[in-house]
């Protein structure tokens, strides 16, 4: 595994880090071809309003020339992305003289099946909720424990993903993927004001769908919206679009929208 810290290659981080004691700080998991990071620009955009939130001063331009040097000699992988507010002492508190830490992981592609993207996947229906907190929605934070758990609610290899709605019962997301729905030809995926993770490949299909002339909503999803649409598939940055063909005894077959949607991204993920 490649690893640096703070620009510079090491396997090591203090015990110090506000990353390791409250989950203070962000990520991004961006998929790198060719020795370059995809949908860059996206990542830093998401990364830029997460640092505004969480009140931490880093200097993007060099964090970006810093990530491409990094892409460049993974050639072909993952590369994470860990920013944490720095070392502190004991005590919620922020410290003023924190310095940013950057973290950068670099691993392998998963090796996904083909038929995923191709015949489909099971949806495993998740009982773990996602709390509502508009101050960190959207963002992707340290703290993923609410997904830790719910994916440790299935073991069986037939399901590739599962689906989490918040405290209300509303639809939101999947484990480690955004969703989206087909009704009478729109488009829709949930609202993420309250909660969730505005992922970026959700944000590429929003925006390629609407200049494909495709109706687009984002709004409240209620669970037996999900049950009664046309067609659903899940989103993610590294392996793009996976129609759903089942959740809860309910069968899909993979759509038309799905297919266009898929052909699409097809020269982003190929690229």
């Amino acid at each position: 595994m490649l690893s640096w810290v703070d620009g510079r290659p090491a396997g090591q981080l203090s015990i110090l880090d506000r990353g390791l004691a409250y989950g203070d700080g962000l990520f991004e998991t961006l998929s790198v071809r060719h020795g370059k990071p995809r949908l860059l620009a996206r990542h830093l955009t998401r990364l830029q309003e997460g640092l505004q939130r969480l009140r931490i001063a880093l200097d993007l331009s060099a964090l970006e020339a810093e990530l491409l040097a990094f892409s460049g000699e993974l050639g072909e992988g993952v590369a994470k992305l860990i920013v944490t507010r720095g070392e502190g002492l004991r005590g919620y508190a922020m410290p003023d003289a924190a310095q940013p830490r950057r973290i950068l992981l670099g691993n392998p592609a998963p090796a996904y099946p083909v038929d995923n993207a191709v015949q489909g996947v099971r949806l495993f229906p998740c009982a773990t909720r996602l709390a509502e907190q508009p101050l960190l929605a959207g963002l992707k934070h340290l703290n993923r424990l609410e997904q830790v758990l719910a994916r440790g609610e299935w073991q069986d290899p037939a399901y590739a993903e599962g689906l989490m709605c918040d405290s209300s019962g509303r639809v939101i997301e999947a484990v480690f993927s955004n969703l989206f729905l087909v009704r009478d030809g729109v488009l829709l995926t949930a609202d993420l004001s309250r909660c969730g993770v505005a992922g970026v490949m959700r944000a590429e299909l929003l925006q390629r769908a609407s200049e494909a002339g495709i109706a687009v909503q984002v709004r409240d999803i209620t669970h037996a919206e999900l049950l009664a649409a046309d067609e659903v598939f899940l989103c993610n940055s590294l392996y793009g679009i996976w129609p759903v063909r089942e959740l809860q005894g309910r069968d899909w077959s993979v759509g038309p929208l799905t297919r266009k949607l898929q052909a699409l991204i097809r020269s982003l993920l190929d690229s």
